[in-house]
């Protein structure tokens, strides 16, 4: 099964592709270069992620936040149609053979389910067991929280951090204008291309990758709920009928909620 949603990374690059496009046709290719200056990307990206990481309780916290571009274009850990029938099957063989049969059953795809499955084949109260997966269940909930606040507030500090690069490059434009002309072409630089800089950071990256995030974050609980829900059915030894109903039921919630 493919890891990355080619989507949601096509979108990433065709952006790029498009803004290179509006560079050549305006200048030729050998204008790109022009918008490659370094002090401006370091005032502009350097500045958005430092003032994050100010915001940022820990450097763990700032990591795993850096860590959501990646995850944002993973595809979901879970295809619900194939995870609820794999919740049924998993239930008629629990109903036909006992709850130890199920240790054979290869769900390594899926970490989450494979722990869940081990919980109640090692004989874990029900109780118990449903505490340890939705303490699981909260700890991603809050970790795909935290992900998508990173990127919103670097989206928010980037524009920002743009318009700073540009007021010192004004400054720096205006200080030389009486006493070295030669250097106004790169204060007009610093100050014109921070303020591309940020939009970009922001419209290209920090925006769509909160955006994806907040999707994949929603799908993999949703499919979390369902496996809590359908593992708890087949440790009570519920029929896979009235699983398969909980299972509708759950999702037609999701969506109304949605």
């Amino acid at each position: 099964m493919k890891k990355i949603n080619l989507a949601g990374a096509s979108g990433i690059i065709l952006c790029l592709a498009a803004v290179i496009y509006g560079i050549i046709t305006n200048g030729g290719l050998a204008s790109i270069s022009r918008y490659l200056h370094l002090p401006s990307l370091i005032i502009t990206l350097g500045g958005s992620l430092f003032a994050v990481l100010g915001t940022c309780d820990s450097f763990k916290d700032f990591r795993d936040g850096l860590k959501g571009a990646v995850d944002a274009y993973k595809k979901p850990a879970f295809n619900t149609s194939e995870l609820s029938d794999k919740l049924v099957q998993l239930s008629d063989i629990s109903r036909k053979e006992g709850l130890l049969a199920l240790e054979n059953e290869d769900v390594h795809e899926s970490p989450f389910l494979d722990k869940a499955l081990k919980l109640i084949v090692d004989g874990t109260e029900p109780e118990l067991t449903k505490d340890i997966l939705e303490t699981e269940l909260n700890h991603s909930f809050e970790r795909g929280k935290n992900q998508v606040k990173f990127w919103q507030t670097l989206g928010g500090f980037a524009p920002a951090w743009g318009m700073i690069g540009t007021l010192l490059g004004l400054i720096n434009m205006m200080n030389s204008m009486g006493n070295d002309p030669s250097a106004i072409g790169g204060s007009m630089a610093l100050a014109l291309i921070t303020t591309l800089y940020g939009s970009l950071i922001a419209n290209w990256l920090c925006m769509p990758i909160s955006r994806k995030l907040e999707k994949k974050h929603e799908q993999d609980y949703i499919g979390m709920e369902l496996i809590i829900e359908g593992i708890l059915s087949i440790q009570y030894g519920e029929n896979s009928r009235i699983l398969r109903e909980k299972i509708t039921a759950l999702l037609d919630e999701e969506k109304l909620a949605g």
